[in-house]
């Protein structure tokens, strides 16, 4: 079945809901190329950045276990293992084991992951702040469409 350009059938997804796709997707990338190469300007894997900030970023409460991280990074256990290890020889976290469960593993930053995660923080926020209002505008375009 041939249609028009621009005109929408029941089910169909109307041309300016894909341009709002196609921006507010653009827009994350961005950001995201934005964080990794601050990351690696650190000297840093993307993910051990992104392993620093679940870690402090957690809720009150929540426990930095390998487990909250894998569920936090949506990477399996191995992966998460493999992760800590790679940072944990950096210097930016360590292991702590549980009292009451020994197989328990705790992942804290050291003071080091901590300096390193606010440097990097404030170059976040910063760009947020300045790329924010575009980013949010591109969302509401996506989910706030006006028919």
């Amino acid at each position: 079945m041939v249609r028009e350009s621009g005109t929408t059938h029941v089910g169909d997804v109307p041309p300016a809901d894909y341009r709002a796709l196609a921006q507010f997707r653009r827009l994350i990338r961005s950001y995201l190329r934005f964080s990794e190469g601050a990351a690696r300007r650190e000297g840093l894997e993307p993910q051990q950045y992104q392993l620093l900030l679940a870690v402090k970023g957690a809720p009150e409460g929540q426990p930095t276990t390998i487990t909250y991280v894998c569920e936090t990074l949506q990477i399996r256990h191995h992966s998460a293992v493999e992760l800590v290890n790679r940072t944990e020889a950096r210097g930016l976290v360590q292991r702590v084991r549980g009292l009451e469960d020994r197989r328990v593993v705790f992942v804290t930053l050291t003071e080091k992951g901590d300096d390193v995660l606010r440097k990097l923080a404030l170059h976040h926020l910063a760009e947020l702040r300045s790329a924010g209002a575009e980013l949010v505008r591109a969302l509401d375009a996506v989910i706030n469409r006006r028919t």
